[in-house]
């Protein structure tokens, strides 16, 4: 007995060892990762800056801290933030790379292509963030400057609210895009299907609004630019639905009629 449960843990603790070096090899991508942008992390502010450099008056732009220890913080914060984005495509490999032996090679060939949207929907949602999204919404925000009431309203945004608010966007918009890949994985899963979300098209609209609304920041004019973009990919999911599901019928379709002819 003792026998057979020792070789029923020998594989367990050769995924759990592969495991270990994948992770520490993920780790490690972005520790060198974070050195190298440490080094570079006033240029990377530089462009992340930019949205708000455009939204104020030319030359009348300023970013303020008034805790002593901010400006540090905040350039480790850009750093571990470019990190991690540099890092993701090693991440991803090692992910694939542990995962890809269990798997069969139609299931490898239906999984690849998710993998290979993952860093291109990302990368696009956070691109409509930082070059459309953030400057609309900053050039609203600093116009609320003024005169109110004889006093003198104007605008001087914190170093750290302000990353935070850009890392808030970035995040929200890239990983909100992702929204295609976990639907078409629940389809090809078989969890759900198209018609199923056809029918529960309404629900699904007032899912994403409400997602809209929790993770951008409490404006409309952000809440809108979020939840307009989903509802798009979401439509877009469905017709790709469609294709896929014509296709998988054609397959099994011709597959039937080969047994049969045979």
């Amino acid at each position: 007995m003792v026998r057979d449960i020792d070789e029923t843990q020998a594989p367990l603790l050769d995924h759990l060892l592969e495991l270990r070096t994948r992770l520490l090899r993920c780790v490690y991508a972005i520790a060198i990762a974070f050195v190298v942008c440490f080094y570079f992390a006033n240029q990377i502010l530089a462009i992340l800056v930019q949205p708000l450099v455009h939204a104020f008056p030319a030359g009348q732009g300023k970013l303020i801290y008034t805790k002593l220890y901010s400006a540090f913080f905040v350039d480790l914060k850009v750093s571990l933030f470019a990190a991690f984005l540099i890092s993701f495509p090693v991440i991803a490999n090692q992910l694939w790379a542990f995962i890809a032996p269990g798997l069969y090679a139609k299931e490898k060939k239906a999984f690849l292509p998710f993998l290979i949207a993952t860093p291109v929907l990302f990368t696009m949602g956070a691109s409509l963030a930082y070059f459309f999204v953030m400057p609309t919404a900053f050039k609203w925000f600093i116009a609320f400057q003024g005169d109110r009431g004889g006093l003198q309203l104007e605008a001087l945004p914190g170093i750290e609210e302000y990353l935070n608010l850009v890392m808030q966007f970035i995040f929200a918009f890239g990983v909100s895009f992702l929204l295609p890949v976990l639907l078409m994985l629940l389809n090809r899963a078989g969890i759900i299907t198209r018609a199923q979300l056809v029918a529960a098209r309404r629900y699904v609209i007032v899912g994403i609004t409400a997602l809209a609304a929790v993770i951008t920041p409490p404006d409309v004019l952000s809440q809108l630019m979020l939840a307009i973009p989903l509802l798009i990919l979401f439509e877009g999911t469905l017709v790709v639905m469609r294709f896929a599901e014509k296709k998988d019928a054609a397959e099994k379709a011709k597959a039937e009629a080969a047994q049969g002819s045979a």
